[in-house]
């Protein structure tokens, strides 16, 4: 890289002073020794600019290809449940799990108090699982091609297909004394199965087709008495890491390449999500009247395209992400193949409530 800037250097350097030397060049070819060394000095010049242009395309083909495409696994029906993800069900151990998936990329703690353990080969075949405290999994998800089922859904299934096969989906859960709405605005259905609640989501773009499962045992679910999880700093890290996770996924699910965290345009997103817990209010646009590009520049943050995603009162990064793929803008800005950084900012309420900034960009 470092030979390759210096080439640059050379080539600029020499248009940029071609006014100064190119007269005395052309007063100075009348001898012909002199105009044999220009010649071959133009030919160098030439051979070298040919050098600099392929490696140029060399290094924009590199950043262009997509990761080596990952073996998908051999999918069985389950016959204890009704639905597995990567053939694991609800119970099984994480010895059992991590022989067949290998040790996880990430662990991080989610709204149920417990670490989601995130399994994937560069985001392809990509889960999450939780544990008790046994090492049996109480918790599971996925938003690629590792749903199987008793019932014949899977991904890309029709929402009237799942509607057919299971019923009417939960419009309340239970917890004590206390009845929670489910409000899905048709994004996402609700069951309780197998002492398990199932959320299947939609993709409301795609014909409302199965686009992710989650999986949660009825005693984790009972064990979160509040709709919000108290806020801390490993909850916080936990949404903003496992939003980019879940962001990359829907990515290379896509046949795009997976972002990278970059840290500074993720203290831009922080401050922001703050800045709108703080002062209660929820807009692109903040009390200032900077937009989402002033706040990047105000942190001296280049770059060629950007763009910024808001979420605000889903009850963890799972539901922020499948409600920012079925909101268009959104979803355009989650699978914009320029874009090449992310920066995930997550503050929380004075209610608890979670607000997530995701700042996009690319230079």
């Amino acid at each position: 890289m470092k030979r390759f800037m210096f080439l640059l250097i050379i080539l600029f350097t020499a248009y940029m002073t071609k006014p100064y030397w190119a007269d005395r060049i052309d007063s100075l070819k009348e001898k012909p020794e002199i105009n044999a060394a220009v010649n071959s000095l133009e030919k160098n010049l030439e051979e070298l600019s040919v050098k600099v242009n392929s490696s140029i395309q060399q290094l924009k083909a590199k950043e262009n290809t997509s990761p080596s495409k990952a073996a998908k696994p051999d999918l069985a029906v389950p016959t204890n449940q009704k639905f597995s993800v990567y053939n694991i069900t609800l119970g099984e151990t994480k010895e059992k799990v991590e022989k067949e998936v290998g040790a996880p990329e990430r662990v991080s703690q989610n709204e149920y108090g417990v670490d989601w353990y995130a399994y994937h080969q560069n985001y392809q075949n990509f889960m999450m699982v939780s544990y008790d405290q046994n090492n049996k999994v109480n918790g599971l998800y996925t938003d690629q091609d590792l749903i199987s089922s008793s019932i014949g859904i899977k991904l890309n299934s029709a929402k009237a297909m799942v509607e057919k096969k299971l019923g009417t989906p939960l419009s309340q859960i239970r917890k004590g004394f206390v009845m929670y709405q489910v409000n899905s605005n048709g994004e996402y259905d609700m069951y309780h199965l197998d002492h398990s609640y199932v959320t299947i989501f939609y993709d409301q773009h795609e014909n409302n087709t199965v686009t992710a499962i989650q999986i949660i045992s009825d005693q984790m679910e009972q064990q979160k008495n509040e709709y919000y999880t108290s806020p801390g700093q490993k909850l916080e890290k936990g949404f903003e890491y496992q939003l980019f996770d879940l962001t990359n996924a829907a990515r290379v699910e896509h046949g795009l390449s997976p972002l990278k965290w970059d840290d500074r345009v993720h203290g831009t997103a922080l401050k922001h999500s703050e800045d709108m817990a703080k002062n209660n209010y929820f807009d692109h646009t903040d009390l200032q009247g900077k937009s989402p590009f002033d706040r990047m520049h105000d942190d001296n943050i280049t770059f060629m395209t950007a763009g910024e995603n808001l979420a605000f009162g889903q009850i963890s990064s799972i539901f922020a992400h499948e409600g920012l793929m079925n909101s268009l803008g959104h979803r355009k800005n989650i699978l914009q193949p320029s874009f090449k950084n992310l920066g995930v900012g997550v503050a929380f309420g004075d209610k608890s409530q979670p607000y997530y900034t995701e700042n996009f960009y690319s230079k």
